[in-house]
């Protein structure tokens, strides 16, 4: 049955030719048989062949087809062939014509040339009904004109819910457009936002390494020691420099901001602290743990592990209702920092992330996955079993290669 239905989708036109065939035999066999003249019944053949005709090419070219079924009609008044059962093809050209997405005015020239039909009928080819023929003769035109407007207006309804339809997919396919284009357009602020935050991190290396150098050159005669400490400061503040510059060059900066003349050091791991404490004052419970031995990080990790928690606690703060509390867990590992974030608020109502950052200029999970990419670590999200949501990162000490 299934095969069936799909070769009818497929071949809509076959399956008309076959209707029409099949029709044919049927119509041309009453022609034999009903009682008519002789004239009448050679005329019949031809009528009957062309009205099976606008079956089989009803979906090709609907608007003929109506033509060549009106012109059949006024040949059947002419030539005195009475109403026969080929005149259903009448009732088929009037649905395909109203159903189709041709002109209006066609719909309507088959919808008055349904409503005409019954009547020129009747006046044809009256009725003998006696003594109540009137009335019996417009109670029976209008019982044959129903089956011609019920056939208009339930093509004209499949037109309308066809171009309904086609209006929704449209309106899909322009917002999954317009959706992926605000998504491109999110990913490129964010990836430029960070590139300015990694630029002002190896700017102020640069100028800490730029310091020590002079103070390592004043006191190297009068403070050897000391001039080594400041070497070895230079030393580790350019390695560091050298990695954030290299994430640096694989970010495509899209626009330049207005230089301060300044350099500002970036948040860093130190600064959570604060950072949950300026939450908490703000009404949030927070409960906020260091595992591990502190140790100092690249000033990407760092700057990276502090955006997240600031937007995952800002986001529990806005959307994780009035009684949610959280919980940040820091946690050192040998070769990289471990970072959670859960709140036991409205995890449902954390779809939000998808849509807006924490402080008004990130984009949620787009900007956290961006920034978690960027220093080479990974990145888990997602509503808890229980209830609320969770944040997983994992920033590696070492930027992968």
């Amino acid at each position: 049955m299934q095969r069936l239905y799909d070769f009818i989708r497929r071949h809509p036109t076959s399956v008309d030719s076959f209707w029409a065939v099949l029709l044919f035999g049927i119509f041309l066999l009453w022609a034999v048989q009903a009682a008519m003249g002789t004239e009448p019944r050679i005329a019949a053949v031809p009528i009957i062949t062309l009205l099976c005709l606008v079956v089989a090419l009803r979906r090709r070219a609907p608007d003929k087809m109506l033509l060549l079924a009106i012109l059949m009609g006024v040949a059947q008044l002419v030539f005195d062939v009475e109403v026969n059962p080929a005149d259903w093809a009448m009732l088929v050209i009037i649905y395909t014509v109203a159903a189709s997405d041709g002109p209006r005015w066609i719909s309507r020239v088959a919808l008055f040339g349904g409503l005409t039909a019954a009547p020129l009928a009747q006046l044809r080819w009256p009725a003998e009904q006696g003594t109540s023929s009137v009335l019996a003769s417009v109670f029976f035109t209008v019982v044959m004109a129903l089956p011609f407007a019920l056939a208009w207006v339930l093509g004209d309804s499949m037109r309308t819910r066809r171009a309904y339809f086609a209006e929704l997919e449209e309106r899909a396919a322009r917002l999954e457009k317009e959706r992926e284009a605000q998504s491109k357009v999110a990913v490129a602020a964010e990836r430029a936002r960070i590139a300015r935050e990694l630029h002002d991190v190896v700017a102020h290396n640069v100028s800490v390494m730029v310091v020590q150098a002079d103070g390592a050159a004043y006191v190297m005669d009068a403070s050897p020691a000391q001039a080594r400490q400041a070497l070895e400061t230079i030393s580790t503040t350019g390695r560091q420099a050298l990695a954030e510059m290299r994430r640096l060059l694989g970010v495509l900066r899209t626009g330049e901001h207005q230089e301060s003349g300044e350099y500002v050091p970036q948040p860093d791991v130190e600064q959570i602290e604060d950072l949950v404490e300026q939450v908490r004052t703000a009404g949030l419970t927070v409960d906020f743990k260091v595992e591990g031995t502190p140790r100092p990080l690249p000033s990407g990790v760092e700057l990276t592990a502090y955006r997240i928690v600031q937007e995952a606690l800002t986001n529990t703060r806005k959307h994780g209702g009035p009684e949610a509390g959280a919980s940040v867990r820091l946690v050192y590992f040998d070769d990289g920092l471990g970072l959670l974030v859960e709140d036991d608020g409205r995890g449902a109502a954390h779809e939000l992330y998808e849509d807006g950052g924490a402080d008004g200029r990130g984009h949620g999970l787009i900007g956290m996955r961006e920034r978690v990419g960027m220093v080479g670590g990974t990145l888990d999200a997602g509503p808890r079993p229980g209830g609320g949501f969770r944040i997983s990162a994992l920033l590696p000490l070492k930027p992968a290669h």
